[in-house]
């Protein structure tokens, strides 16, 4: 079963399989106590690969490469293959209970629709006028709804950024619209802070006490 850690023995290895008889279930897991999902604005060159790797070692549970409006980036065939790679090996050496998941990319229409799928979503936005991951999750822990909230999304622009068109449809949907602070942070960074702004809030991401 995904997330679960067992003690086992090797019984068998051949050139196909390796074959294991399970001894015991271990009480660990690693994963956090929120799942969240990155949509991620399509970047240029290598910078996918290194969003994967360190946004899997934060916890992330799923990475959904977006096709905005300003994203201008010609995908190879190996694309996913090759971030599905890098999120195993981040997953083994970030001791990672399951291995985060990268999906086909999609476009912005499809980000709407997974809005109201979510228990929250998040845009971080350079326009959003100092209301901030920390003020907003302290204004639902005063409305009591805080304890609903299991699965996140965040929605990270491209490069030239986020379309006002875009945030205003990000709006109406119910999107909840933030800063990160004062300093414009690039596309690769931003969802790594907005991450852990969240784990560290809502999760275990500074320890537990």
């Amino acid at each position: 079963c995904e997330g679960l850690e067992y003690l086992a023995k090797v019984t068998d290895v051949n050139k196909q399989e390796v074959s294991l008889e399970i001894i015991e279930k271990l009480d660990l897991n690693n994963e956090s106590e929120i799942k969240v999902f990155l949509f991620q604005g399509l970047p240029k060159a290598q910078k996918m690969d290194l969003i994967v790797q360190k946004g899997t070692e934060l916890g992330i549970t799923e990475f959904i490469p977006t096709i905005t409006h300003r994203v201008d980036v010609k995908l190879k065939g190996e694309f996913k293959d090759r971030l599905n790679r890098i999120a195993l090996e981040a997953a083994k050496q970030s001791k990672r209970s399951i291995v985060p998941k990268v999906t086909e990319p999609i476009g912005f229409e499809e980000v709407l629709q997974k809005v109201d799928e979510l228990d929250l979503f998040l845009v971080p936005y350079e326009n959003a006028n100092n209301f901030g991951i920390k003020t907003l999750i302290n204004k639902l822990r005063n409305e009591e709804k805080i304890n609903n909230i299991k699965n996140i999304g965040i929605f990270v622009g491209p490069e030239g950024g986020i379309e006002e068109e875009e945030i205003e449809q990000l709006k109406e949907k119910g999107a909840h619209i933030v800063t990160l602070g004062k300093r414009i942070l690039r596309t690769e960074t931003a969802g790594f802070v907005a991450t852990s702004l969240i784990q560290y809030e809502l999760s275990d991401l500074g320890g537990n006490d």
